[in-house]
This record gives structure tokens, sequence and C-alpha cells, in this order.
């Protein structure tokens, strides 16, 4: 989306935060609910009513939960699915329209080849994407908040590597955070990622799975299992 574009990923997931807050304290007081929304994976957090924008007081708190604005975040007391008074996550996220849009777009997506016509693709689908980056077929990039996806320059995204943005924990509990691949990377077929931040040069062996084993991955590394032994016949008669 418009919105979300030329901004830093700072500032992105701040604005995807709000949004969600505002839609949280709309829910929760159409169910009569206390939502949380947590800086951590567990803790209780702060009631999201404290932190409305549209008052004076909300605004100051807010202002001070994002110091320092932080990479992830967890929402939760939303109740148990069988719960008459229970707020779908999924709703509390972005409206229908865009939850259905992007769907859409995602089925879309993964029908496509790796061509600049799929990298437009997705960047109308919010995701940005740096100059001559390539994304082949069958990859998957999360539709719940495609703009907190970030992918350098001349990186490569390989067949079927898979990018998520969130994690529904069960129990009425989300989180989601930014995903954030440099420049000059190789991400290997059938990768896996969620919440990250991947450095320049770094390169991914084929299968590998980084999140939850990794939230930083530096300059230059490579990830993934050593190559297994091989038995050469050949070079035992040599010997």
């Amino acid at each position: 989306m418009k919105k979300y574009q030329n901004k830093s990923p700072e500032e992105v997931i701040q604005m995807v935060t709000i949004e969600i807050i505002e839609r949280a304290i709309k829910l929760g007081k159409k169910k009569n609910r206390a939502v949380y929304i947590s800086k951590t994976s567990g803790g209780k957090g702060i009631e999201v009513n404290m932190l409305n924008p549209k008052t004076e007081e909300g605004r100051a708190n807010l202002e001070n939960f994002f110091k320092p604005i932080r990479r992830h975040y967890t929402f939760h007391g939303l109740g148990k699915p069988e719960e008459k008074d229970a707020i779908n996550w999924r709703v509390m996220n972005v409206p229908t329209w865009r939850r259905i849009l992007l769907f859409f777009q995602l089925i879309r997506s993964s029908t496509m080849k790796g061509t600049p016509s799929k990298i437009k693709f997705f960047r109308k689908m919010g995701v940005h994407i740096g100059e001559n980056t390539e994304i082949m077929q069958g990859v998957w990039l999360d539709h719940f908040r495609p703009e907190l996806i970030f992918i350098g320059d001349n990186t490569l995204m390989g067949a079927f590597s898979r990018v998520t943005v969130h994690a529904y924990e069960g129990h009425g509990r989300f989180r989601y955070g930014l995903v954030e691949i440099g420049n000059n990377c190789t991400i290997g077929a059938g990768t896996g990622m969620g919440v990250i931040r991947i450095g320049d040069h770094v390169r991914t062996l084929p299968g590998t799975t980084l999140s939850p084993y990794l939230m930083k991955v530096k300059d230059g590394a490579v990830i993934g299992w050593n190559p297994p032994h091989v038995h050469n016949p050949d070079e035992e008669k040599k010997a």
C-alpha cells in the first residue's frame, strides 16, 4: 500500500501497531473484552485502551510505549475461539476487504514465475523490494502484513522459500514483527524464516530453517547444515 512506501522498517511497524491497537480498542469495546499488547513474546503488557491515539493521555502513553520501537509485538486477551465474546485475531489485524484482496494476491503470486512483473506485483501487495532483486516461483511472502517485509538490492529468493511475519499461538494470542533481508543475499530454495534481520551478503543453503533459531544474521554468513560425508570407492582403490 502506498502509505507504507518509502518508510523505514521502524516507521512501518509503528504504523502497523497503531492500526491494530485502534482496531483492538474498537473490537474490545464491542465484545466487552480487555485486550493487551506486550513488547515481548510473554508478559501481561499494557491494556490497549491506555494507548488510544484519539485521546491526549493515550497519545502520551503511546509515545512512551514506542521508546524504543521494538521489532516485534504480541497481542493477547482475545479469548478462546469457542467463547461467544472472543475476538477473531484476523479481523483485528486488517479490514475484511484487505484480507480478501491479500488472499487472492497471494494465490496469484504463487503461480507467477521469477520475472520483473512478479516484483511489481509484490510491491503492490506492500512488500518493500530493492533493485535487481529476483523472486523465484513458489515463494510465499506472508499476506498477514506484507508491508513488514523488507528485501534489499541484488538479492535472490530461491524457489519455494517462505517468509512469515506473524505467528498465532492459540488461546487468543498472536505476535508479529519485521523481516529484513539485506543486499546481495542468496536465499536458498525452500528456506523458511519468521521475524528476523538478515545482513548483507548472506547465503542460506536449500531447506534451511532460520526462525525461531535465529533473530539476527551477521553480514557475510553462510547458514545451513554441513554437507554430508560422501564415500568414494575410487579413492580407496588409489590408496
